[in-house]
């Protein structure tokens, strides 16, 4: 109790590192094919932190448990377009046994929070939670409009979360013309002085594919010329070995231009293994961002020692550059040789937009209000987000989920990583930021 015999009110830092422990303990692992959990608890219960604080939010179900929440926050001028803040729920899944905590348990430890989701991406879910939920107890309405998705299905392309609400609801998304979300808004520290937080403007574009070669099947004991694990596995070996040449986007050379101000030296695109040996403990982020890539990731052929199959089988993780789809996929065909079917089994394309205007203006001084060492500089993304289907509507995306993290912590490497976590004082500095974001937004 206060000196005024009155409790005092909750603030969106005390409760987001609870909100991002009950999100991580809902187990919403996302295995591509319907069998996991689902999002349903998760949906559910962001629908009710939602709802005790006055929002009407709707669930949203693709497909029995792959569910979606969305609710709408009124501006102080409605007639503004909006901003969209969406997230997803799932999670990619986690053997237990790899962990130091339990990947489901959202374990309170050394300063952070454990388990599977901690960045990707149930730690921003719960910054936005605890963002909305204080502000609608204050009666604090943001300058305008704001759309909150909390999405199924991202980690497999999103087919039953944003691309089912963009194909079958758009409605929902009446008037929003720019979004944030995962993977940006983070801190590279390059000294005491500087610390760069890299905000996604782009993203590489997919081709997650099927190869198929078809052979003669035969007894295993016979001298057999025609055998498709052999030819399937010479081609799948000239991919994987493959270097892809440079091509620097228009977002890439921003990057890099403004890293190496930091850093008072000219990063070289050209000089691949120089520049990715200078980024640290974001080089694994921004080196595959430099080229496209295709990596192999599952093979598949025959059922007894002693028969030759007649049909072999890979999978491939393609990615692309913002406009060289076409250069990749040629590049793809040559490298594969005749022999070889090539089908997508996902596809989705690059998005790229400027880094400008209002948007970023209010990213860079939320940032700095809470880290006078700060600076914003854009980035692409080596995976794909949600913002793709939105793109669809028009909606222009950024990632933007603020964290200030130690310089010692491979945050890259928590990205679908065993033992993936997230400072508590970061959930604290994100709260503060987006707080401060929806203001000057």
């Amino acid at each position: 109790m206060s000196d005024s015999g009155t409790a005092r009110s909750v603030t969106g830092e005390d409760e987001v590192v609870d909100l991002c422990r009950e999100l991580i303990r809902i187990d919403t692992s996302n295995y591509g094919d319907h069998s996991g959990p689902g999002e349903r608890k998760a949906a559910e219960y962001v629908a009710e932190k939602l709802a005790e604080v006055g929002l009407e939010p709707k669930i949203f179900e693709s497909h029995p448990g792959r569910a979606s929440t969305v609710a709408r926050i009124e501006g102080e001028d409605p007639s503004r377009p909006a901003l969209l803040i969406h997230g997803h729920t799932d999670v990619v899944p986690a053997n237990a046994d790899d962990w130091t905590h339990h990947p489901f348990s959202g374990e309170v430890a050394d300063g952070c929070v454990w388990g599977r989701g901690a960045v990707d991406m149930k730690d921003m879910d719960a910054m936005t939670l605890a963002v909305v939920r204080d502000r609608l107890r204050s009666g604090r309405k943001p300058p305008r409009d704001i759309v909150l998705a909390f999405l199924a299905d991202e980690e497999a392309g999103g087919t039953y979360g944003a691309r089912h609400l963009v194909d079958h609801h758009p409605d929902l998304f009446e008037g929003v013309t720019e979004a944030i979300s995962e993977v940006g808004g983070f801190s590279f520290t390059v000294n005491e002085q500087r610390r760069l937080y890299l905000i996604q403007t782009a993203e590489k574009g997919i081709h997650w594919m099927k190869l198929t070669v078809a052979g003669t099947a035969g007894h295993g004991s016979m001298i057999h010329r025609d055998n498709a694990i052999t030819e399937l596995s010479e081609a799948v070996a000239r991919l994987g070995r493959h270097t892809f040449p440079v091509r620097v986007t228009k977002t890439t050379r921003a990057f890099l231009d403004e890293l190496g101000d930091a850093l008072g030296t000219e990063l070289d695109p050209e000089d691949m293994e120089g520049t990715i040996a200078r980024l640290g403990g974001i080089a694994k982020l921004i080196g595959a961002t430099l080229s496209n890539t295709a990596n192999p990731t599952q093979l598949g052929a025959g059922y007894k020692v002693n028969v030759i199959p007649g049909e072999a089988t890979a999978h491939i993780d393609g990615r692309y550059l913002p406009g060289y789809e076409e250069e990749f996929l040629a590049d793809l065909d040559r490298i594969l040789g005749p022999h070889v079917r090539r089908e997508d089994v996902h596809a989705n394309k690059a998005v790229e937009t400027t880094f400008d205007g209002a948007l970023v203006d209010a990213m860079q001084s939320a940032l700095v209000a809470e880290d006078p060492a700060a600076k914003a500089i854009p980035y692409m993304l080596s995976g794909g987000t949600d913002a793709k289907s939105f793109d669809d509507l028009g909606i222009r995306g950024f990632g933007f989920a603020p964290l200030k993290l130690p310089p010692e912590l491979d945050f890259a490497g928590m990205f679908h990583g065993v033992d993936e976590r997230v400072p508590v004082d970061g959930l604290k500095f994100g709260v503060r930021v987006l707080d401060r974001f929806i203001d000057a937004s």
